[in-house]
């Protein structure tokens, strides 16, 4: 069964951050900065997560996974926004 996942990230360095965007690219969905909507099943989650953790700092960095449920039974996602408007994030992440 796939669940719906919301990933973000703080990752203390440009060359690790950078790794870490292009890994959970290939999992979900870029929604803003350092945060991915992605859809996984147990062993997709598991695979990220140790993926991530080759690429990660474990000490310095930290990712999380916020669990939304299951994929299936969710709605039409809506998000809305406070401030700047909501657009869909296509740009790589650059880091300065």
């Amino acid at each position: 069964m796939r669940r719906n996942f919301i990933v973000t990230y703080d990752i203390r360095d440009p060359k690790r951050l950078r790794r870490v965007f292009k890994l959970c690219k290939g999992y979900g969905m870029h929604l803003q900065y350092s945060v991915f909507e992605c859809d996984l099943t147990e062993a997709e989650k598991t695979e990220m997560e140790a993926r991530l953790a080759d690429v990660m700092n474990l000490r310095d960095d930290q990712v999380l996974f916020i669990d939304l449920g299951p994929a299936a039974a969710r709605a039409e996602r809506t998000i809305t926004a406070l401030g700047q408007a909501y657009s869909r994030v296509e740009a790589p992440c650059f880091v300065l």
